[in-house]
């Protein structure tokens, strides 16, 4: 599953690294091409909540198969070299009906073998985003300077068939759900109950994981035009989002591990903090060794946010509604990547510079962490009477 994911988020990473020059190609604006990177996520996100349901009646393994060939049709369809073609490209064959139907699905489906070391299992498995950050950035800058994007999406979406494909014959039919545990409606006691009705946490959680992902969303999506803008080589700059990706990927195990000792709630809470302080040294450097010190650290910080709200829902609400209820919040979470990223580059064609970008995602940054906490006070106020 970790080789799956590594090899399908390297599908959005096409537009990242290739912001610059799609943009050149095509004549349009920044936010445009930052959009069709956006709709990536929105589509993986609804796509994920269509999928999980059709996963639970055919299976992991076709769920999987039909999201792989979405995926390199969207990327051969992409490469038309037309705005139209990027967007439903990306959009609707990358995003809803290709990674909506690998990462929302597989999530679940892992989240279903483990009770005791849920948390540190999702953030394993999750974890291919980043090592296809990792990876690929360094391959696709080549490539777009020797070849041009065009055929890069081509030779990519080849990739995806061949790599992938195969990798699906290793899933296996998913245990039952398990008996649910004791307490109120089925959920969980380990990490308190709430007395928000379910529903209500649940548009919560929601709310605030769209708050969480739009700054995690800027540098993200945006890290390698920012150090171009600035000066900063190409190279460097797809450097640097490897450095940021990898960090991610070595800290994410730390934060499942914290997620199994004290919830997934509390682990976004300190993912968000470390977020926030990290997404606030955008705004104070320019200098090249600054900026991957800043990619470094936001790396390590943000990792462990959205793996924790897939925790989190296995913590407080019934398992058998996981394959609704963990696709619904990675919706959330992905579109405000989406907003974040396509925000990012309005504000860009709007200002001239990235630092109203990265200012805005401090302030969403903050109302995440305001909405979190809400939550967590909800769930001590629950518990002080048993106390």
């Amino acid at each position: 599953m970790l080789a799956i994911l590594s090899v399908s988020y390297g599908s959005p990473l096409l537009v990242v690294v290739g912001m610059k020059p799609i943009q050149d190609a095509l004549g349009v604006d920044r936010s445009v091409v930052a959009l069709a990177g956006s709709l990536v996520w929105v589509g993986t996100g609804a796509g994920g909540i269509v999928m999980g349901w059709l996963a639970d009646r055919v299976g992991i393994r076709r769920t999987v198969v039909i999201g792989t060939c979405m995926i390199a049709c969207g990327l051969a369809l992409s490469s038309v070299g037309a705005a139209w073609a990027l967007f439903v490209g990306h959009g609707l064959m990358v995003g809803l009906l290709g990674n909506g139907g690998v990462y929302p699905p597989l999530l679940v489906y892992v989240s279903r073998w483990f009770e005791r070391r849920r948390g540190a299992a999702i953030a394993l498995i999750s974890s291919g985003q980043y090592v296809a950050g990792v990876v690929w950035p360094f391959f696709l800058e080549r490539g777009f300077s020797l070849l041009g994007w065009q055929p890069v999406m081509l030779i990519y979406a080849a990739l995806v068939l061949v790599l992938i494909l195969p990798a699906t014959r290793l899933l296996k039919p998913p245990p039952p759900f398990p008996e649910a545990l004791p307490g109120a409606k089925g959920q969980s006691p380990r990490h308190g109950q709430s007395f928000l009705r379910p529903n209500v946490m649940q548009a919560l959680i929601c709310i605030a994981a769209f708050c969480c992902c739009i700054p995690m969303a800027v540098p993200s999506a945006h890290i390698v035009a920012f150090c171009g803008d600035i000066g900063i080589a190409p190279t460097h700059g797809a450097a640097m989002l490897s450095l940021m990706l990898g960090c991610a990927f070595l800290s994410r195990q730390a934060w499942g591990a914290l997620a199994d000792r004290i919830g997934g709630l509390r682990t976004v809470m300190a993912g968000s903090a470390c977020q926030a302080v990290a997404i606030t040294g955008f705004l104070l450097t320019q200098d090249e060794a600054g900026l991957f010190a800043v990619a470094a650290a936001f790396g390590l910080g943000f990792s462990g946010i959205i793996p924790s709200y897939s925790v989190a829902i296995r913590d407080h609400f019934k398992p058998a509604e996981a394959s609704w209820r963990m696709p619904l919040t990675l919706f959330t979470a992905m579109s405000g990547m989406a907003f974040g990223s396509w925000l990012a580059g309005a504000l860009y064609d709007r200002f001239g510079y990235y630092a109203p970008a990265f200012g805005t995602g401090v302030a969403f940054n903050v109302a995440n962490l305001l909405l979190v906490g809400f939550i967590l006070l909800s769930l001590r106020r629950r518990e002080a009477p048993a106390a």
